[in-house]
């Protein structure tokens, strides 16, 4: 049977673009009370304009979800204006394309508390009020590539992955107390996503991102992720054909690690697999505000 969303409140994280603000439109959209948090007010406050003026129910929230504190203070908020919070969507993140071992300890640490201590920051919260309620759905915005390292991008890979499993581990301790949890696994996606990690990797992209067949909009996760909360499930996935791949990629990794390396390593990062000591001290100076 499916779940009946109007009026049941949800906190989005990551809100002000992307599949987080298409999600909020279409939490909106179903009758969902939507607190939308993020950094950046004045996106928040436009988003949350568009939904009120549609006639839907919105609060705004500036937050850097790095900080539990500030994570615990939107959940709060969100019970004092909307009531007990249903569902909490973790988010929020970034990535940038840097080998590791041209990666500093402090980007490599500073992408893991973002995507993943920042999910973990806004969940816990949540839970905290979900159980003894005995009721609630969690989401995690992961990727198609929590299934897979993709080379230049293993920092994000893994935080994506972090989550996956994670998440995976609580959909079966949360659910004899009535909560779901789920994964959502974006393919590529246009989002303004692209555009920070060309600012986080020096100005250069290693892959081509945002354009092509396979790209899909955020509209299509975002709507795949109501279905979801309304016939809840473990993982969410826009791409058939992408998520048959990944698990051929599992069982065999021996052929996925031959396909990677013929096709999957842009000709981009080829060209720059040996950068000279200036390019590395420019590169690196591009990621230090990450």
């Amino acid at each position: 049977m499916a779940i009946d969303l109007k009026g049941r409140p949800i906190v989005i994280t990551g809100a002000s673009s992307g599949i987080g603000e298409a999600t909020a439109l279409q939490c909106a959209a179903a009758g969902m009370p939507v607190v939308v948090a993020a950094r950046r007010a004045d996106r928040l406050d436009a988003l949350v304009d568009r939904i009120t003026s549609g006639g839907g129910r919105a609060l705004s929230a500036r937050v850097d979800v790095t900080d539990p504190a500030a994570c615990r203070d939107v959940i709060a908020r969100a019970e004092e204006a909307f009531g007990p919070v249903h569902a909490v969507y973790a988010n929020a993140g970034y990535g940038y394309e840097r080998a590791f071992h041209e990666s500093s300890d402090e980007q490599v640490r500073a992408i893991f508390e973002t995507n993943f201590w920042g999910s973990l920051n806004i969940i816990r919260p949540a839970l905290e009020r979900m159980i003894p309620r005995r009721g609630g759905h969690v989401l995690l915005c992961s990727s198609c590539l929590s299934k897979i390292g993709v080379p230049y991008m293993s920092a994000y890979s893994a935080t994506k992955a972090a989550q996956d499993h994670f998440a995976r581990g609580m959909r079966h301790e949360l659910a004899d107390l009535g909560i779901h949890v789920s994964t959502v696994h974006p393919v590529l996606t246009a989002t303004e996503l692209f555009d920070e990690v060309a600012r986080r990797s020096g100005g250069r992209r290693l892959y081509s991102h945002g354009r092509g067949l396979l790209v899909q909009s955020p509209v299509r996760v975002a709507r795949a992720t109501v279905r979801c909360l309304r016939k809840p499930r473990g993982e969410v996935w826009t791409s058939l054909p992408t998520r048959l791949a990944l698990a051929a990629a599992t069982a065999f990794p021996g052929l996925a690690d031959a396909v990677m390396r013929r096709w999957g390593i842009p000709r981009a990062a080829r060209a720059n697999a040996n950068p000279t000591a200036e390019e590395r001290l420019s590169n690196h100076d591009g990621l230090a505000g990450s």
